[in-house]
């Protein structure tokens, strides 16, 4: 069964419908469900589907001869191309009277082997592009490949392309799309394991507790998830022991340049260009106080969950997970457990926010969401708040989220609404999200002050199935 995607494929059905040449860049990090989207879209439509190999220009070229000759227009079964120019300009004709879908999955591949197919493209799209009915998509893995020679200023493609999308995992609404079983809290410790990403989603069993799909994937030295991060890297970096120790030093614990500079030992010059790179891959996260563009409180952060939940917890149990010792791993796991999902709470609570802003139901008409730390200027000590965005410079919304099986009382919206008072902001509006509901202070409190919502976790997730 196919979930999600339908911005992508609404976007893709529209310049389709269009019936003139299109240009589509399609790319995302590995396992994140390009090709199955692409799948979907060309499903019922006449298209020729060439997926490139790690190999030469010889057999990526009879590759692509054999799927253009599957399409069975006008070439004979035996007859292949003498090269990508030949056999790129022969579909380009066949489109020049009906429309016609062309997609190069993994592009890199075949671009790496043969050199020249980017000018090629190039001179073919300038020549054909005004008669031309074809829709043209390049689809890639390798991030840094798709962004500096297909979308770069100074790649010969750039300023061809009629599109582009970056594909992102699920969030959290469209992850519970995918599960029928699991109970509401386990479906949000399942984001929290392994993230959006739907390859990974595919290797969880909702027939079984979280527990068991802990052991049975991260705990497993036989599952794809065991060595998942470090292939990863493999394929996107040159050096990924030192990418391997400094997602390591951030997942337990080290989150300023400083401190993961002193963690893997290493100057925080040669730190900074790998973290630069981690970020354009979507693994880590920068961040700064909310309101604040350049700062030294600049925290990082692992920005994918299979990741943080992999580096969190795998390496430090390597050796008894290694013995078999799935039993004791987990033991060791479980206690963090609850600290590691608050982290996670938060995101889902943002997600639900902004759910909130794009149904044009949120009280505050915030432009952006993120986190605020600093310093208190009463209390002279260090606090942070959840959640903050601003409308405008009188409005603004703040919020606190709570993964506790406590429920919420009224000390922490106490707690809160000082903390809002450190600005100066003369609409305030308080957004208090809690995993197990809250305390009758605490409602009781919420009505007095008046501009606060409660929004238990429950109640949050049957507003996002809507």
């Amino acid at each position: 069964m196919f979930i999600g995607r339908e911005r992508e494929l609404a976007s893709l059905n529209k310049l389709y419908i269009s019936d003139k040449f299109e240009f589509v860049v399609i790319y995302g990090r590995r396992r994140v469900g390009k090709t199955a989207i692409i799948n979907q879209f060309i499903g019922d439509k006449k298209a020729i589907y060439f997926m490139g190999v790690e190999s030469n220009v010889k057999q990526n070229l009879e590759n692509f001869s054999n799927n253009i000759m599957e399409l069975g227009i006008g070439i004979r079964a035996e007859t292949a191309f003498v090269s990508f120019q030949a056999a790129l300009e022969y579909v380009f004709k066949l489109a020049e009277k009906e429309r016609l879908i062309l997609v190069i999955d993994e592009y890199p591949y075949v671009a790496r082997s043969s050199q020249s197919l980017a000018s090629t493209l190039q001179m073919l799209i300038d020549k054909y592009k005004d008669n031309s009915k074809l829709m043209l998509i390049l689809c890639g893995s390798s991030m840094s490949y798709m962004e500096d020679h297909v979308l770069a200023y100074k790649a010969p493609l750039y300023g061809r392309r009629t599109s582009q999308m970056k594909i992102l995992p699920f969030g959290f609404a469209d992850t519970c799309r995918c599960f029928k079983n699991f109970s509401n809290e386990d479906k949000a410790m399942i984001y929290g394991i392994v993230g959006g990403t739907p390859q990974y989603l595919l290797q969880m069993d909702d027939r079984l507790s979280v527990e068991d799909n802990i052991k049975n994937t991260f705990l497993n030295p036989t599952s794809s998830l065991f060595e998942e991060p470090e292939n990863l890297l493999k394929q996107e970096v040159r050096e990924p022991a030192l990418y391997n120790a400094i997602i390591t030093a951030i997942a337990t614990g080290a989150s300023r340049m400083a401190e993961i500079s002193t963690k893997v030992g290493e100057d925080t010059s040669v730190c900074a260009t790998y973290l630069k790179n981690l970020t354009a891959l979507g693994l880590v996260q920068k961040e700064t106080p909310y309101g604040e563009k350049a700062s030294r409180k600049s925290i990082y952060s692992i920005d994918d969950n299979m990741f943080r939940f992999w580096y969190r917890f795998v390496p430090e149990n390597h050796s008894i997970i290694g013995r078999g010792a799935v039993d004791l791993a987990y033991k060791r796991i479980e206690p963090h457990l609850s600290d590691y999902m608050g982290k996670v709470f938060e995101e889902i609570c943002k997600q639900y926010l902004w759910k909130l802003l794009l149904s044009g139901k949120s009280p505050v008409e915030f432009r952006e969401l993120g986190r605020w730390w600093g310093t208190d200027p009463v209390t002279r000590s260090q606090t942070e708040i959840d959640i903050m965005g601003e409308q405008d410079t009188d409005t603004v919304l703040f919020g606190e989220c709570k993964w506790t099986n406590e429920k919420v009382d009224a000390g922490i919206l106490e707690t809160l609404v000082k903390r809002s008072e450190m600005f100066r902001y003369r609409k305030v509006h308080l957004y208090l999200f809690a995993k197990n509901g809250f305390t009758r202070g605490c409602v009781e409190a919420a009505e007095r002050i008046g501009n606060v919502t409660l929004v238990q976790y429950k109640e949050l997730l049957e507003k996002m199935k809507e």
